[in-house]
């Protein structure tokens, strides 16, 4: 498997073979590739299977068919899979570092980031994307011989996100300025689905009038195209096409501008792609400056309406009073996390612990301590 990477992967592609290793030394697996092992990895542990139960956008358990942390991650890893075949790209690794992303998320989706921001404001601080390395390097412990999951640098480097420079683990300790292709190829397959998505779900929740929509370039542009094609045609249907045109859009203009930036570049190599000056996974300019107005739309239309205000008011809230409750009794934390306050700290240990928490145990833990 790792030959056929090297004969069909394009030279500027992340091998699994030439992959820098893991923190701690384990022995080749048989039949799969370092980034295979590490997807498996991500998909069977603790913190995947909870995703399944925290919010992303609307309030986990209000919708049957609204998106999760889990279903939003899944669909980050198909869209990570479509623009890294085309740009022939390790899938493997653009997959693992997609499923990955959130698992440091906290319950409440963005609303409880803040709050836990919050909560931690005079202790460090929080953020997921750091939090989701703590739990593949520190929280998930299912193995005896070191912590966490043991990724590759290649994985854990993907998902360190919005940092203004990075080290080669080398004797000289080069700076370089960017990802691999892959880590960059997760990063807008996020903001890929979660613009298409958010809209979708925003939609099925009854929250914006087709006035509203028609407002927004993308959505209009993807309307008349689809009505052009399929004329005639209504809803509910209309509107899941219209998603589905906006993401073959942004796929489309995403792999051909990179493609061409990759072309001019001449980059024959994945270090050499590290040492880019900038990102060569892009949109075109025309998107770049439509998919700003689009997120502007989403937090003025969706994210900030009331029917999604109020009821993250109310779970902060609740996240809140949960956080103090364990700063006042750790020990209800149970045994794990508590032997983990003397290295940690107990602010750190209790963060740590409320952001693993799904929705529904933290509304339970609510209920417990006299919310």
């Amino acid at each position: 498997m790792e030959g056929t990477e090297h004969a069909l992967l394009a030279p500027f592609a992340q091998k699994s073979a030439d992959s820098r290793a893991r923190n701690y030394p384990e022995p080749s697996h048989a039949y799969r590739t370092e980034f295979q092992r590490d997807r498996a990895r991500i998909i069977h542990s603790r913190a995947f299977r909870r995703m399944e139960y925290k919010t992303q956008v609307f309030l986990n358990g209000t919708g049957d068919h609204l998106r999760t942390r889990l279903t939003h991650s899944i669909e980050v890893a198909s869209i990570s899979r479509t623009i890294s075949r085309a740009l022939g790209l390790n899938e493997d690794l653009a997959e693992a570092i997609a499923l990955a992303h959130d698992l440091g998320h906290a319950p409440f989706g963005h609303s409880g980031e803040e709050m836990l921001a919050e909560c931690m404001r005079e202790h460090g601080g929080f953020d997921h994307n750091r939090q989701s390395m703590r739990v593949v390097e520190l929280l998930e412990t299912p193995y005896p011989n070191f912590p966490g999951l043991n990724l590759t640098f290649e994985v854990r480097e993907g998902l360190r996100k919005h940092e203004a420079f990075y080290q080669l683990p080398t004797a000289d300790d080069a700076e370089y300025y960017c990802p691999w292709l892959e880590a960059q190829v997760a990063d807008l397959a996020d903001e890929i689905t979660y613009y298409s998505h958010d809209l979708d779900d925003a939609v099925d929740f009854e929250i914006l009038s087709a006035a509203q929509l028609g407002e927004n370039e993308i959505w209009r542009q993807s309307h008349d195209a689809v009505l052009a094609r399929y004329a005639g045609i209504r809803e509910p249907e209309l509107h899941k096409l219209i998603i589905h045109d906006i993401i073959d859009n942004e796929v489309h203009d995403l792999v051909a501008t990179s493609a061409k930036l990759i072309d001019e570049s001449g980059v024959q190599s994945a270090d050499e792609v590290r040492r880019q000056p900038a990102a060569l996974i892009r949109y075109s300019n025309e998107l770049a400056e439509a998919n700003r107005a689009l997120r502007t739309f989403l937090y003025q239309n969706v994210y900030y309406h009331p029917r999604v205000a109020e009821v993250n008011v109310r779970a902060c809230e609740m996240l809140r009073r949960v956080f103090e409750a364990y700063l006042v009794d750790p020990d209800s934390l149970g045994d794990a996390a508590t032997r983990r306050i003397e290295n940690e700290g107990l602010h750190r240990t209790v963060c740590d612990y409320v952001a693993g928490m799904t929705d529904r145990y933290l509304m339970e833990e609510y209920a417990r301590v006299g919310g």
